[in-house]
């Protein structure tokens, strides 16, 4: 079995929480809120700080061990009290143990005037699993980023420049794991030569180490009655060291209008638009259809499908960060008609199927993904199945195109459709689009998020993008089709019923190049219902064609293509060393085109990681920190490819 993730708790008879690992109490009891206030808010300077933010800026604060979430909550109340209504707050923070959501809910019952934020927190306090999750509050002014992994390891991963740090977790004599010098040159390497720290202790080793990163440390009196607590100011310069290499480095920031284009009005598009929109951003937003998600986003129905692997691949990792994202986000964003919880079954079609399955369910908890009989799995489904199954509770269904509408009717947001852009042009810092050398829009940002038609422009024509045709099959429900109440899956899947129609699906075709569709594949999608369940085809089985048929874009490891675009000819030149010698440290700086960035590649997954993509784009444009690992962010780099070609000296 995985190692237990959630946090285990006793409640005294006052109904406070504590560790039962680590034997130690989760805030003050005497006043964990004015604990609070006083220990992490008023020695950071806060919220004198949110009030002084300049407009559009963002403030981000980080934190060892989130626990309860009464830290941040208390900061998200003190930030909408004070700061200016375009300024935003990016909240970090790292936990190895997480509440469930039941005992995060019974603890922050304890703070009547925090309510209301609270009841945002646990609504959307669900999908949490480990690595990077991200939480979008207020609109997108307040961000949350909860890295559920140990501290040293989660901060270690992390690419960001902090304002203040909030040095809590469990006291140094209950977790002497995580108060050492690793931490203490995390905190730093993460600093600016402005950054504070405040935290509770007042350890001597503590002060000492924290000294020795480089912050100047001063002892204060402590709350309540505890006599002293630390309080800290990074006076080291910053150590301006990225985790990426240099070529997966940031570009430098623009100091431009807060405007970009966007091409593309399918998930990508839409996800990209509406990530810098709820920054305060104006996008314009063109695609050559006359409906939004007309391509490969355009199923009648999609699948939050979780495709997973025991050893701690990219794509899982992606996977786990997206599906969270993209759970959270239809859950308090999306009408309910439009997409359903319902769970997805996949069965095991084979023994090798049914022996991965067993192999996944050592490696990932309960909350995720279950072990069902074939007994277990037609209750499940509310159909016969005949064969084992794993079950993923928190997943289901969702319109795609009813997604991407959501996102793209923020008011920051103006719709260009039926309007087909010919080529791009970078003059006098500002993109220029062209339909027939006539100019249509300019800004000083431009995201391609317009699939495998991304390599139809000079500059973004390098990128190793590959179409597969795929189509969908919609069914009107029968007698015996009606009671299914989950997606299930196996080598195709079938959905329940959606506006009347379910859909199965989909082929993969390698060789066509048209969007028609087609009947063979039709009978294919039907074939794969079959093996599902041979009464179920067959009482679905009709001669009207009906569908979807487009192409997906991937790419050769089937992770998507997220961030900067360098100018490839002076990257093979500034980097060709790498030809001769591929583990050479190279740090000349990246030649990029100047605030282009892409969003392309999702495959067959895209309602798991477009989502998350247009707030990691986001990121890269604004230097905010990024809502993923320094890994999972280089894995997805659009210059990755560039880097490849040369160490294998093609």
């Amino acid at each position: 079995m995985p190692d237990p993730l959630h946090a285990k708790l006793e409640w005294d008879a006052e109904g406070l929480p504590s560790s039962t690992v680590f034997d130690d109490v989760y805030f003050s009891k005497a006043n964990g809120l004015a604990e609070t206030r006083y220990v992490f808010l008023q020695h950071n300077g806060f919220p004198e700080r949110f009030a002084e933010l300049a407009p559009n800026s963002c403030c981000t604060l980080g934190e060892t061990g989130f626990g309860t979430g009464l830290n941040f909550l208390c900061t998200y109340q003190a930030f909408l009290a004070a700061a200016p209504s375009t300024a935003q707050l990016h909240f970090i923070s790292v936990e190895k143990f997480p509440l469930t959501a039941t005992d995060l809910k019974q603890a922050l019952a304890l703070w009547p005037e925090l309510a209301e934020l609270a009841a945002e927190l646990c609504a959307q306090y669900q999908a949490v699993q480990p690595g990077f999750q991200h939480f979008i509050f207020a609109q997108g002014r307040v961000r949350l980023t909860l890295i559920i992994d140990d501290a040293i390891q989660g901060l270690a991963q992390l690419d960001a420049q902090v304002d203040a740090w909030f040095l809590d977790g469990f006291a140094p004599a209950k977790n002497p794991d995580m108060w050492n010098q690793q931490l203490f040159q995390q905190l730093a390497r993460l600093s600016h030569p402005h950054t504070t720290l405040a935290t509770f202790t007042s350890a001597g080793f503590v002060r000492r180490g924290l000294i020795a990163a480089g912050f100047a440390m001063q002892r204060c009196p402590g709350f309540g009655t505890k006599r002293e607590m630390l309080q800290g100011l990074f006076n080291a310069c910053s150590l301006k060291h990225s985790p990426l290499p240099a070529w997966f480095a940031r570009p430098r920031a623009m100091s431009t209008a807060p405007q970009a284009i966007v091409i593309g009005a399918g998930l990508a598009g839409a996800a990209s638009a509406y990530s810098l929109a709820i920054r305060g951003w104006q996008v314009q937003v063109f695609d050559q259809a006359q409906q939004v998600a007309s391509a490969a986003s355009g199923n009648h129905q999609g699948v939050l499908y979780l495709k997973l692997s025991a050893h701690g691949t990219a794509l899982t990792e992606l996977v786990l960060a997206g599906f969270g994202y993209t759970r959270r986000w239809l859950s308090h964003q999306l009408d309910a008609s439009h997409w359903d919880a319902c769970g997805v079954l996949q069965l095991a079609h084979n023994s090798k199927a049914q022996a991965r399955q067993q192999e996944l369910t050592q490696c990932f908890p309960g909350s995720l993904v279950q072990a069902l009989s074939a007994e277990q799995a037609s209750t499940q489904a509310g159909i016969p199945l005949d064969k084992p199954a794993l079950f993923y509770p928190e997943s289901g269904w969702v319109s795609p195109r009813a997604l991407c509408q959501a996102l793209l009717t923020h008011p920051n947001i103006q719709l260009h459709l039926g309007q087909s852009v010919d080529s791009l042009k970078y003059h006098q810092q500002q993109w220029q689009l062209y339909a027939q050398q006539h100019l249509l829009a300019q800004a000083p940002v431009l995201i391609v998020a317009n699939a495998h038609q991304a390599q139809h422009f000079a500059q973004t024509a390098h990128l190793p993008l590959k179409p597969i045709r795929g189509q969908t099959t919609t069914l009107r429900p029968s007698a015996q089709s009606r009671p299914l109440q989950t997606v299930v899956c196996a080598e195709g899947y079938i959905t329940p019923p959606y506006l009347g129609l379910h859909t199965c699906g989909a082929s993969f075709d390698f060789q066509q190049q048209h969007s028609q569709l087609t009947p063979s594949e039709q009978q294919q999608n039907l074939q794969h219902v079959a093996a599902i369940n041979p009464d179920l085809a067959a009482s679905l089985a009709t001669t009207e064609l009906s569908g979807h048929a487009a192409f997906r874009c991937t790419t050769p490891d089937y992770l998507p293509l997220i961030g900067p675009v360098a100018e490839p000819e002076a990257f093979l030149t500034d980097y060709a060393a790498l030809r001769k010698n591929a583990k050479r440290t190279l740090n000349a700086p990246c030649t990029w085109q100047t605030g282009l960035f892409v969003n392309l590649g999702h495959g067959s997954r895209g309602l798991i990681s477009a989502p998350l993509a247009g707030e990691l784009l986001a990121a890269w444009i604004t230097q905010e920190a990024l809502p993923v690992s320094h890994n999972l962010a280089q894995a997805c780099h659009p210059n990755r490819f560039l880097v490849r070609q040369l160490m294998k000296n093609l």
